[in-house]
């Protein structure tokens, strides 16, 4: 029997791979199945988002006289229908998961020594181990954190109603993207971050990403210091390098400072400073036998490379010799518009970027010079696309088969007869049309 502990995107592929080779496997799961991606995370801002661009977009044809309103939302109904699409989707994915041969257990505490597997006290001594429980969101430890009005993605169902003034704390892809939510909605959002926000783009789609954040308060390179009120929060202390303590005033503070492996459950195998379970290529532990996946890992904390380390450690315990790979993984910041993008320009490269095309989705954005961007980067010799970023609607689908023809090594000339679907929004293509002609041009002088 194989063991896989936790049902989240890593956990649930790697069972589905075992059983459907014709494994016996178990799969142990404390909550419901989906992990951090379905209950608290993706999904979650897929609903609001979804809800938040139809509220934005209303204000903008409002604005220019097309449509003479704009719609409100009922937040507490917004909930519950998300909710009830978010059991659905459970629902599905058990029934998936069942179909190909999986045993699922739930409510189950899993423990792990070595590896010897407890699932509530029942010992358990399995052919091999997946561990993959996921992670928890940081709760940084500020004086007030634990007062009402405080809310982070894994209690955010218990949010009654829209705050009037909100705080979010934070400068990542999850603030960033719950800030665009909550201003959306209507609330006065203050962004507090102890760095920059969004830094995790270049500085040119970063540009174009913090425009559609106009409407929030954003306080960089600042501290939180206390969290003030009686039980209920009603305003937060910060401190930035060059100025004395303040008071923001709010009526919700929304935490989005980041995850952590969840790891408290395993024993005997080599952790990093953070918790994080340390992996090989193949996914395996310090323990043979033992492979751990997903977020418990630590760092990226994205769902498509947890579903892929699931696959890399079931095909290692099936005597397959795949090996993980993380030089080509695209990532996605969902504002207004996705802004997708994989790898940073390499030293050396060209890079050429333009708006994006006005098409679905961006036609009427063009008054507000909101297109977004397209962007990549080649090298100057072998014509190798080595970076991309892509802000608008359908980015992240751009992004995602973009780095895939990177990670094969494909070239600006290979796009030559590329023909696209018309009207869209990539200006991505025809960028690496262009790049081919350009080097072509320089090489023949």
């Amino acid at each position: 029997m194989i063991v896989v502990l936790g049902g989240g995107p890593a956990g649930r592929l790697a069972a589905i791979r075992l059983a459907n080779a014709g494994k016996e496997v178990l799969l142990a799961e404390r909550g419901v199945i989906g992990g951090q991606c379905l209950n608290f995370g993706c999904m979650v801002v897929c609903a609001l988002n979804d809800t938040a661009r139809v509220v934005r977009n209303a204000r903008d044809l409002q604005g220019l006289g097309v449509i003479d309103r704009t719609p409100e939302v009922n937040f507490p109904l917004l909930i519950r229908e998300m909710q009830g699409v978010q059991k659905k989707i459970a629902g599905i994915l058990d029934s998936e998961t069942r179909s190909s041969g999986v045993e699922i257990r739930y409510g189950t505490e899993a423990v792990l020594r070595g590896k010897e597997v407890y699932l509530d006290n029942e010992l358990l001594q399995p052919d091999a181990v997946i561990a993959a429980t996921g992670s928890s969101p940081v709760i940084p430890d500020i004086p007030g954190i634990s007062k009402e009005g405080v809310y982070y993605p894994h209690t955010l169902a218990q949010m009654e109603k829209l705050p009037e003034n909100m705080v979010i704390l934070g400068g990542g892809v999850m603030a960033a993207e719950f800030a665009y939510i909550f201003s959306s909605f209507g609330c006065d959002v203050h962004l507090v971050a102890r760095s920059e926000v969004l830094k995790v783009l270049d500085d040119k789609q970063r540009s174009v990403a913090l425009k559609e954040l106009e409407g929030v308060t954003i306080h960089s390179g600042t501290s939180v210091l206390n969290v003030n009120g009686g039980r209920h929060v009603g305003s937060v202390s910060v401190r930035t390098q060059e100025t004395s303590v303040t008071e923001i005033e709010c009526d919700g503070l929304f935490i989005a400072t980041g995850l952590s492996p969840r790891s408290e459950n395993l024993h005997g195998i080599a952790k990093g400073p953070r918790g994080e379970v340390l992996v090989d290529s193949h996914m395996q532990t310090s323990i043979q036998g033992v492979y751990a996946a997903g977020d418990v890992t630590g760092p990226p904390y994205l769902t498509p490379v947890a579903r892929h380390e699931g696959i890399i450690a079931a095909d290692h315990i099936l005597g397959r010799g795949t090996t993980m790979d993380y030089r080509f993984f695209p990532q996605s910041v969902n504002l207004a518009s996705e802004h997708a993008f994989c790898c940073p320009p390499a030293d050396g490269s060209i890079s050429v970027s333009i708006p994006g095309p006005a098409g679905p989705g961006t036609f009427w954005k063009v008054p507000y010079n909101g297109t977004g961007l397209s962007k990549v980067s080649v090298d100057p010799e072998t014509g190798r696309v080595q970076g991309v970023s892509a802000s608008g609607p359908g980015a992240g689908i751009i992004t995602s088969y973009i780095a895939f023809l990177m990670q094969k090594g494909y070239t600006a000339d290979d796009f030559a007869s590329f023909l696209e679907v018309h009207p869209e929004t990539d200006g991505v293509h025809s960028l690496l049309n262009y790049l081919s002609d350009y080097l072509k041009r320089k090489k023949s002088g």
